[in-house]
């Protein structure tokens, strides 16, 4: 390994040491980085411009400005309480829905703005039960991670692999994922429901008061609420129609978003431009020149050489690894950082000699994605539920979430090493 190349490690290793620590925000530490693999040489600045992915970061900000125009609205709220009443205020009931809901609007909008939006009405709904809030926003937490698998938008990961192979389709995301994260979901909430059974008790006048909720009243702008389900479910049938327009999600996400910002007033135009969260774009754009300096000196070769020597070549294996290791460390670390240094690996074992990489490019979705529910630091949906949690004094600490979303999380990967061989690998 050269001086460059060493190089080049070095400024990931450090990189990926500050994010993982949190001793400096993300997004400085990722453009910090990308400044210096372009000012030591390791790579000019045109081949950095060309390895940031603008379909990722296109793709982010065209559905985060779709998402806070319709969030604005109210029809989340409305959701959640329309949801919990048709569960007649039954706490386990109103548990199962919550999470169904959760994961379903998660898999088709981000799920750090699902559970913002879902988390203040759980507290609501579970302080007029008189229970605790835990057992929900766990629920929430793990059917959000879970229901971001499932589709091409869902969660970052996704996002990512999906902008590095143009053949994967939205509708192909649905068809290799949806299954198996529906599967995963119904086992994780049936033994969330069994384990706090006991505990989810709540009196007929408790019961009473939550059904005197009117969930009418959550909507503050039916006018703007109209426009935009209206673009969103345009927006999202584009999704699956990408491939026949020959146009990228990208494309799709944004024209979706100027359309609805086009219906809207100036006042919305700038609301929902300053809520996009450009520390997350900024976040991504360096990771991807960091990560270019490791392609760019060979690094990246080098570790698919070792991967496929260690699997002696053999697809099984290596899609089996590729699993459960994406899974074990997203579990403990930012799992954006280490896909966008996985989706190059996978791409030089195909110039290796691997012919079918679909099986490996659904196993890190799903290694990726659901090791997020291993611990309260592996996604950042676990992370903002924690904080709001913190502020209304329920505290989940690191132990506490480990106890419950740990095994949890092993039992998705096992269901997912099943799913993944007897559909791709079983002759």
């Amino acid at each position: 390994m050269d001086h460059t190349a060493l190089l080049a490690v070095g400024i990931f290793v450090i990189t990926y040491a500050f994010i993982v620590s949190e001793w400096v925000h993300r997004a400085i530490i990722s453009m910090v980085g990308a400044a210096l693999v372009v000012l030591l040489g390791i790579v000019d600045q045109d081949t950095a411009i060309h390895h940031i992915d603008f379909n990722t970061l296109g793709l982010l900000i065209g559905m985060m400005v779709l998402v806070n125009i319709t969030a604005q609205t109210g029809v989340f709220s409305y959701l959640a309480i329309w949801t919990a009443k048709k569960a007649r205020g039954e706490p386990i009931l109103i548990l199962v829905a919550l999470a169904v809901v959760t994961a379903v609007v998660s898999a088709f909008l981000d799920n750090v703005t699902t559970v913002l939006l879902m988390v203040p009405v759980t507290f609501n709904v579970t302080q007029r039960l008189g229970i605790s809030p835990y057992p929900y926003l766990m629920a929430q937490i793990l059917a959000s991670n879970i229901g971001g698998t499932a589709t091409l938008i869902g969660d970052p990961p996704n996002i990512m692999i999906g902008s590095a192979n143009p053949n994967l389709t939205f509708l192909d995301f649905i068809n290799n994922l949806g299954i198996v994260s529906a599967i995963i979901l119904v086992v994780t909430i049936g033994l969330m429901a069994l384990i706090f059974h006991r505990s989810l008790r709540a009196s007929a006048e408790r019961k009473e008061t939550l059904m005197t909720m009117e969930e009418k009243t959550e909507i503050t702008n039916p006018v703007l609420l109209k426009k935009s389900v209206s673009v969103l479910a345009l927006t999202i049938f584009g999704f699956f129609l990408h491939q026949k327009l020959h146009l990228d999600s990208a494309t799709i996400a944004l024209s979706g978003a100027f359309v609805l910002l086009l219906l809207t007033d100036e006042k919305q135009v700038e609301r929902a431009l300053a809520k996009v969260e450009w520390t997350t774009i900024f976040f991504f754009t360096g990771l991807f020149v960091v990560i270019a300096g490791l392609v760019k000196t060979g690094v990246i070769e080098t570790l698919a050489r070792a991967a496929l020597e260690l699997t002696g070549g053999r697809l099984n294996a290596t899609v089996m690894l590729i699993l459960w290791m994406s899974a074990l460390v997203s579990a403990f670390l930012d799992n954006i950082p280490f896909v966008a240094t996985m989706i190059p690996m996978v791409q030089e074992m195909g110039h290796m000699g691997l012919t079918n990489l679909d099986p490996l490019w659904w196993s890190l979705s799903l290694g990726a994605c659901l090791g997020g529910n291993g611990t309260l630091i592996g996604a950042s949906a676990n992370l903002i539920v924690a904080g709001l949690a913190d502020k209304e004094g329920h505290r989940i600490s690191f132990v506490q979430y480990l106890i419950l979303g740990f095994p949890l999380m092993i039992l998705s990967i096992a269901i997912s090493a099943a799913y993944v061989y007897l559909r791709y690998l079983i002759h």
